[in-house]
């Protein structure tokens, strides 16, 4: 249960002045600073030791080879060009979530432009024989140290996070549901650094029977007691009951004592990455832009998804021929599981699977019924009507084998070729349940501005199977609103490796 240790009959201290600090204070406030610091000067020694070493090993490698290496000087230079423009980037700048992949990016767009920069400069400069290649060997070495060092630096800090070393105590101001959605994201994800470890609330919601349960340690008021007590280090702002004046105070308290702050946006539902500020003299102005799901970007990721599908259809064809004579020869006919699902717009289509199980759902009743069951709470009478009893493991075992390794899965590129299904989406849900989980989940219908897809953002972020249906819905629109290429590349790589990981664990 939640331990209430908010009072009321205080009033909100006023935080003194920086030059009024104790020594004490200023001292923890230099201190708390220390961790970012030291992931930044982390990553700016590795990325100098990997382009020293790639630098050696390109002039060790033109040695071996018998021809010309690069002047140590246009190394040099290189290596400079490479780091100012990580720095640039922000690649040295302190981030909640590293995404590894758009690190491996930025590495290669930053050895790419120091290569062309160093190209040209001599080009114009010294006019060298066999410039292309004292050019080229370093820009390989480079990319792929630095890469290397980058991967192993991040795969170190996200063990040693998830064994909780090096966790920053979070204090979460506003016990509401965007406060404990905010706690319940930081402790499923301990690989972010912060350990939620209390709230801030004056007028606290009541807890629910399920989900966070973590202490409510005081109102505003006691800020400065419970950083002292705990060792905060990280405080984050979601929405309270408190007036503006009282959180921009408590802001400014803790800068003044080294805690670093983060904000819960008001209409963050409308927020993306792609952000613009601009100002009415002080007053800021904020605009979210997103992708139109109606627009050309979106229409030119359907007619290449058409093109990719068929490609996908000549190359898979033979585990298509043998996944059918398999399933033919277990269950006979009919090959394909046929279900109305609902796609773009709500619009009904048939989506196609391998059949891997005997019978049909309605023989054995729906495998998730009870799952349905308990993410809808109320209208349970709609759900019962499309179960009976609790499915058995009616999978055979050839389709043990197709689930393994996604293959039941591959049939769907037909719905993508007709026009029906994207290759990267949000999962298609039935037609029953989805007249009712429009009703209970929020923003479930935002999910059907865009097609329906193979694989989307929240099943390579875990979200696949008895998962919450609300974060999975968060995950969707999250995708639709932040679409890119780039995230769609992203989502595919996850695929294939969450299929090789769930294919060892099924052997």
């Amino acid at each position: 249960m939640i331990e209430h240790s908010v009072t009321t009959a205080n009033p909100l201290p006023v935080a003194p002045p920086l030059d009024a600090l104790t020594r004490r204070e200023q001292l923890a406030a230099r201190t708390r600073l220390a961790p970012d610091t030291s992931w930044i000067l982390a990553r700016f020694s590795l990325d100098a030791t990997m382009l020293a070493a790639a630098a050696l090993a390109s002039s060790l490698g033109s040695r071996a080879a018998g021809v010309e290496a690069s002047p140590a000087g246009w190394l040099a230079l290189f290596s400079v060009i490479v780091a100012v423009t990580f720095a640039a980037r922000g690649m040295y700048r302190p981030r909640l979530r590293a995404e590894i992949l758009d690190d491996l990016r930025g590495v290669i767009v930053a050895t790419s432009l120091g290569a062309m920069a160093v190209l040209t400069l001599r080009e114009l400069l010294t006019e060298p024989p066999d410039l292309s290649a004292q050019v080229i060997r370093p820009w390989a070495f480079a990319t792929v140290y630095v890469a290397a060092g980058r991967v192993a630096l991040h795969w170190s800090r996200t063990q040693a996070r998830r064994h909780g070393e090096a966790l920053r105590p979070t204090v979460i101001v506003g016990a509401g549901r965007v406060g404990r959605l905010t706690a319940k994201r930081l402790l499923e994800q301990p690989e972010l650094g912060l350990q939620p470890i209390g709230f801030l609330d004056k007028e606290p919601m009541d807890a629910p029977e399920t989900g966070v349960f973590l202490p409510v340690l005081g109102a505003s008021w006691d800020l400065d007691r419970v950083i002292a007590e705990h060792e905060v280090q990280q405080v984050i702002v979601t929405f309270s009951t408190a007036p503006s004046e009282v959180l921009l105070r408590l802001v400014r308290r803790c800068e003044e004592l080294g805690v670093h702050v983060a904000f819960v946006p008001r209409l963050f539902e409308r927020m993306s990455q792609r952000l613009t500020i601009d100002y009415l003299g002080g007053l800021p102005l904020v605009v979210a832009r997103w992708p139109n799901p109606k627009g050309i970007q979106f229409a030119t990721k359907y007619a290449a998804d058409r093109v990719v599908a068929a490609v996908l259809l000549l190359l898979v064809s033979p585990f298509l021929i043998g996944a059918a004579l398999a399933v033919w020869a277990s269950l006979g006919r009919p090959i394909f599981f046929r279900q109305r699902r609902i796609g773009r717009d709500g619009r009904e289509f048939e989506m196609l699977k391998f059949r891997t199980m005997r019978g049909t759902p309605e023989h054995g009743g729906e495998a998730d019924a009870a799952w349905a069951r308990e993410e809808l709470g109320t209208q349970m009478e709609e759900v019962s009507a499309h179960s009976s009893t609790p499915a058995d493991d009616r999978r055979t075992r050839v389709g043990r084998l197709l689930r393994a390794f996604s293959i039941d899965e591959l049939p769907q590129l037909l719905n993508v070729l007709k026009g029906d299904m994207s290759i990267v989406g949000p999962r298609p849900e039935r037609t029953h349940y989805v007249r009712l989980f429009e009703q209970s989940v929020y923003r479930y219908g935002e999910r059907h501005r865009v097609k329906a897809g193979i694989t989307g953002w929240a099943q390579v972020n875990g979200l696949r199977g008895k998962t919450s249906l609300a974060d999975r819905v968060e995950w969707d629109n999250h995708y639709i609103e932040n679409w890119s290429l780039w995230l769609d590349f992203k989502i595919l790589l996850f695929t294939g490796l969450a299929v090789l990981r769930f294919s060892r664990q099924a052997e």
